[in-house]
């Protein structure tokens, strides 16, 4: 792939499908916020045997299945849909949430020490799940660490219920 080509190859518009009955907190809707910012800012997204890009992606919780459909971004023709269980992802997601309420928690009032070893331990579950990501979208989507970051923030979201 070339130069020219890499910089087609990322998403430009990412919509999440409403969760019905989820209630997010202000520091999870921050964080969503955050990693949709970061995500269509800088992407690696290369799905296996689609067209060159660059892409809109929309993704959904359907039962037990992270839905990914893939489209055109300057006609919005869907090019692949890749559907990926969760089931391998459910305990990852949890504990993420937990660090995550810790976190949020620690910042209020526990020492600078405290709330670095909670960040610490955030930042290594969100890596865990991000690898995870990668190696199940291995085959289809080609994203690279940072993408699969922000992926994975995004599929926590998408998999929280009210």
């Amino acid at each position: 792939m070339t130069a020219e080509d890499a910089g087609d190859r990322r998403i430009v518009d990412i919509v999440l499908d409403e969760v019905p009955g989820a209630r997010w907190s202000p520091e999870i809707e921050q964080e969503r916020r955050i990693a949709v910012f970061d995500f269509l800012e800088n992407n690696r997204f290369d799905p296996v045997g689609a067209p060159s890009g660059p892409y809109a992606l929309r993704l959904s919780a359907v039962e037990n299945r992270l839905e990914m459909r893939i489209a055109a971004a300057a006609d919005g023709a869907e090019l692949a849909c890749a559907a990926l269980s969760v089931s391998g992802l459910r305990r990852i997601v949890r504990d993420y949430f937990t660090v995550c309420d810790n976190y949020f928690e620690a910042i209020r009032a526990a020492p600078p020490s405290r709330i670095e070893a909670l960040d610490m331990g955030r930042r290594a579950v969100h890596d865990e799940g991000a690898r995870l990501l990668r190696e199940r979208l291995a085959g289809r989507v080609a994203i690279d660490h940072d993408t699969a970051r922000r992926l994975f923030t995004l599929v926590c979201v998408l998999h929280l219920r009210g």
